[in-house]
């Protein structure tokens, strides 16, 4: 499974390794609600600390100079989700990774959209293929679009 990802992901365009990302933190967050469930603390800690991981790396990744608004917005996200998950994680609370995995794959839906544009992403059909219809709170369609052309 490790080689198919690995080779998918050789060729894919900045805007599908960003949803790669998105769905690596869901992964995660999954994994922490398993551990809940099985009450081991340190699977859940090690869980949560990779979505944190993947999140810190998404922040870090931003171009305010280039990004605009859409910038600030996934910016003001990241704080979000990043606090999100270390709550559902201090409180081991299965619910709470449930939401924060709710808010993350509504984002990583706008990036699928944004993936699927021809005009902010040249290799639109290489990866990706669902039809989510998410959008991020405010201007979305617009937002996922423009930002896709700058580094995430």
């Amino acid at each position: 499974m490790e080689s198919y990802r690995a080779h998918v992901l050789e060729g894919a365009s900045a805007v599908d390794l960003v949803v790669a990302l998105y769905d690596g933190i869901i992964r995660f967050l999954h994994g922490a609600m398993d551990a809940v469930e099985q009450g081991d603390t340190d699977a859940r800690r090690a869980a949560a600390k990779r979505a944190l991981d993947i999140i810190l790396h998404l922040q870090a990744r931003l171009r305010m100079d280039v990004g605009g608004r859409p910038a600030q917005v996934l910016s003001e996200f990241y704080v979000s989700i990043f606090a999100q998950i270390l709550q559902a994680s201090q409180s081991a609370s299965k619910a709470k990774f449930e939401h924060a995995i709710e808010c993350v794959k509504t984002v990583r839906d706008a990036w699928r959209e944004a993936a699927r544009d021809p005009a902010a992403n040249p290799s639109a059909n290489h990866v990706l293929s669902e039809n989510p219809h998410s959008e991020l709170s405010g201007g979305a369609a617009e937002d996922a679009s423009a930002a896709a052309s700058w580094t995430a």
